[in-house]
């Protein structure tokens, strides 16, 4: 994707991506599975990846808010427990994980489709879990894991829709090295 000579972020973040094996570091055995570029350019792969981005863009959202109300409330002079700073970083940080997911997904990495889709279905759960333990956040905090989850869900529902589920269909397992195939 060249503009006036110059190369695209997307091209150059791929590019830096490959050239330091992190698919084969983060996608193991399945690495180099991609699937079919008809599939890929398929309209309602296209439709879903564009959920899944806003959901992520949501997600992002949901995340500052509760940064930016416990620096509010602390400011304020209120006491902000260490578990909520704690929380309100690690969504953030998981959601710029779910972002690199969905970005290798959208490249046709059934790896990281797979990932995207497996913490779609565990991160609500047990942000869930986590936000029914009593007093263990504000009520706005459990509010802010409530839409957390709601959104994960979200994204786990355009995952596993019939035709996500047909675009990225499993690969065929192959023999591991050194073992026969008895």
């Amino acid at each position: 994707m060249r503009h006036d000579g110059r190369v695209s972020l997307p091209v150059l973040a791929d590019r830096l991506w490959c050239r330091l094996h992190l698919d084969r570091l983060a996608g193991g055995r399945q690495a180099d599975y991609v699937i079919r570029e008809d599939m890929l350019a398929h309209p309602d792969t296209v439709r879903s990846f564009r959920w899944i981005r806003w959901l992520l863009v949501a997600e992002t959202l949901v995340g500052l808010a509760a940064i930016v109300v416990a620096v509010l409330l602390t400011r304020a002079g209120e006491t902000v427990a260490w578990a909520v700073w704690f929380r309100a970083t690690v969504v953030l940080l998981i959601t710029l994980t779910l972002y690199v997911f969905a970005w290798r997904a959208q490249l046709g990495y059934y790896w990281a489709y797979q990932r995207l889709r497996l913490f779609s279905r565990i991160f609500p759960v047990v942000t869930l879990v986590v936000a029914a333990i009593p007093g263990l956040y504000p009520f706005w905090m459990v509010i802010e894991q409530i839409l957390f989850s709601l959104l994960m869900i979200g994204i786990g529902d355009v995952l596993t829709s019939d035709h996500m589920r047909t675009t990225f269909p499993k690969p065929a397992r192959t023999p591991r090295r050194g073992r026969s195939a008895a």
